[in-house]
């Protein structure tokens, strides 16, 4: 070890002991470090604007209709917010799929009277499937789906400590998050041929409130919602000619094929969890 590493080392412990000190000063405040995990569930947001959209001519704008050698909108059957269960709407959609979270947090807690501000840092596994679906007059089906795997936020957090020896904190907590988003195309149309692009890390926000209450003097369990909105805009499918005719309505504006892409931008999900923590 050097000296320079050597004395970063020195003066980050003598922070952490003048922070332990004035913890330990302070009984039964919030002040000081944590770690913890969350547990619970999350369901995604499917109020949004469920269909497809199509760029025919690949000039980057998802506005047009894909027509047949008729002149027909070839998606005149419709669209459904899941995962279609066969070729025609009749076959009817499968709802989106919430399911179990859990993750791992630390972070810091200033109290000053009875106002705690904080910051922390959260890894958090996921499991949320959000899915939609076209349907064509050939007639033919095609899902994309999006599974929410992984993220990492970096949030403030402010509260309200309550009760006579304030071992209750009342809590709004907002930041900014990182995700891992598992994007899969599927579809019954076996003549053209499908090319998926795009990232699978995604930006965005959370924000969400919670009630944390004091078990013993190191000990916290809580009860959170929070609210997650990711900007997930970057998954395209291109659909080219395959064995399919020149006359095929994906080829008919342009003989490179068609981009498709969702209408919804936007993965939102929302979560209810279970907290715990230990206080140094």
């Amino acid at each position: 070890m050097n000296s320079r590493s050597a004395s970063v080392l020195a003066t980050a412990v003598l922070l952490l002991s003048t922070a332990a000190a004035a913890h330990a000063q302070d009984e039964g405040s919030w002040s000081g470090f944590y770690l913890g995990g969350n547990l619970g569930g999350a369901d995604p947001d499917s109020s949004g604007s469920s269909r497809l959209r199509f760029d025919t001519n690949l000039d980057g704008g998802f506005g047009d209709t894909v027509r047949t050698a008729a002149g027909a909108d070839a998606f005149s059957p419709g669209f459904c917010g899941g995962a279609a269960g066969g070729r025609t709407p009749a076959s009817g959609c499968r709802g989106d799929k919430g399911g179990a979270e859990y993750g791992v947090r630390g972070g810091y807690d200033w109290q000053r009277g009875r106002w705690v501000f904080g910051v922390l840092v959260e890894y958090t596994q996921n499991d949320a499937r959000d899915s939609v679906s076209a349907f064509s007059t050939t007639p033919a089906f095609y899902t994309m789906t999006r599974d929410l795997d992984t993220t990492l936020a970096l949030r403030g957090r402010v509260g309200w400590s309550l009760g006579a020896r304030g071992d209750y904190l009342l809590y709004a907590t907002g930041g900014a998050v990182r995700a891992n988003v598992d994007h899969s195309f599927v579809t019954s149309n076996t003549a053209n041929a499908f090319g998926p692009t795009g990232d699978d890390r995604a930006y965005g926000w959370q924000a969400g409130i919670g009630l944390e209450r004091k078990v013993l003097d190191n000990f916290t369990v809580g009860l959170e919602y929070l609210y997650t909105r990711l900007s997930d805009d970057d998954y395209r499918v291109r659909v080219s000619r395959g064995t399919a005719p020149a006359t095929n309505p994906f080829l008919l504006v342009n003989a490179s094929g068609t981009d498709l892409r969702r209408a919804d931008e936007d993965f939102q999900i929302g979560a209810l969890r279970l907290t715990a923590s230990y206080r140094f």
